[in-house]
């Protein structure tokens, strides 16, 4: 090989590597137009962070805002009183309330139900946010504006 084939092979090189590395940091189209989710949870709440980072983990934009009293909020967007938690995300036109899993907020994105929003009622232990101890069997749950409730996921 003459030195000037040499350089044009050591330049298409350097460019493919260069578009390599560019190619895998790139956001995906769903990451870029995925909305954020907005979680309200009150400052001291540390089962709450992890939630969150739970959701970011899974490529989920998330901003937190904090509250001291989260119930005006949930009363506002129609969570049922049976499905509360200790924290209320809103996501595009949806709730989200409690441990709910990144995978049942990524679907319901995805598939857009005609519902108000999906809850996971309580702490359980074992989902997303409460892992340690023995886990427990949990229910996703969607709900509507009128207060109907089925389950979305099981876990």
């Amino acid at each position: 090989m003459t030195s000037r084939m040499l350089g044009r092979v050591g330049a298409a090189l350097v460019a493919t590597v260069a578009l390599t590395g560019a190619a895998l940091t790139a956001q995906t189209p769903a990451q870029i137009t995925a909305p954020t989710i907005v979680v309200y949870k009150t400052p001291t709440c540390g089962c709450c962070q992890k939630w969150v980072e739970h959701l970011q983990g899974n490529g989920l934009k998330v901003l937190t805002q904090h509250r001291d009293d989260l119930s005006p909020l949930r009363a506002q967007h129609g969570v049922p009183a049976s499905l509360t938690s200790c924290h209320t995300a809103l996501v595009g036109s949806y709730v989200v309330e409690g441990h709910v899993p990144a995978a049942d907020v990524k679907r319901l994105l995805s598939e857009k139900p005609a519902i108000k929003g999906i809850a996971v009622a309580g702490m359980p232990i074992g989902s997303p946010g409460m892992e340690g101890g023995t886990p427990q069997k949990f229910d996703t749950v969607a709900f509507t504006a009128d207060g109907k409730t089925t389950v979305f996921a099981r876990h």
